[in-house]
């Protein structure tokens, strides 16, 4: 089935193209939702008037989207779970934890934005991306623990460790710079 797409899409397309997608994709999600139209001779007059409205209303949301992805961008979220001796959690924290800490923490982000491929089963730090709008994607940093101490615990650790790390990485760069000269005056 043919469709004029009416934002872009990731791995479909971009606004104003004509895609071939099953016909169930478009069915259900692209027509419902109207991300797209039929491509038919109607409905491409109907888009090219329309062009210059929807590309002005996708940039407004782009430009609303990198606002928040410069405060969200690296962002810090803690969240407070039960868990088993092994730091196996009793429930699991899914994109809809995320995003409900989020906006309690203020920020415009809706569930199906925060891209959680398996929820998260275990007690520690994740990577989690955020994609605000089709060109705008963030990491943040979730965190989670048995209390707020022991997040704040976990994370003085981490850093000591960066800190370790990057002692050890200058005291193996020192070691490689020495030695070359030293096989030099032993030659």
């Amino acid at each position: 089935m043919q469709v004029i797409l009416l934002e872009r899409i990731e791995r479909l397309g971009s606004l104003g193209e004509v895609v071939n997608v099953k016909p169930g994709f478009a069915r259900n999600f692209l027509l419902p939702k109207k991300k797209a139209l039929r491509a038919n001779k109607d409905n491409m007059a109907y888009f090219e008037t329309k062009r210059a409205e929807l590309e002005a209303l996708n940039a407004k949301h782009r430009e609303d989207a990198q606002g928040t992805a410069g405060k969200l961008d690296g962002y810090k979220l803690v969240l407070v779970r039960q868990a088993g001796e092994g730091g196996q959690l009793y429930g699991s924290v899914s994109s809809r934890d995320i995003a409900d800490a989020l906006i309690e923490h203020k920020f415009k982000v809706e569930r199906n934005q925060v891209v959680l491929a398996n929820p998260i089963k275990v007690l520690g730090v994740t990577k989690v991306p955020v994609r605000l709008h089709a060109d705008v994607k963030v990491t943040i940093e979730v965190t989670v623990a048995r209390s707020m101490e022991k997040a704040d615990l976990e994370a003085a650790q981490a850093a000591s460790m960066l800190e370790r790390a990057e002692d050890a990485e200058k005291l193996l760069s020192d070691v490689a710079t020495e030695t070359p000269a030293e096989e030099a005056t032993a030659a």
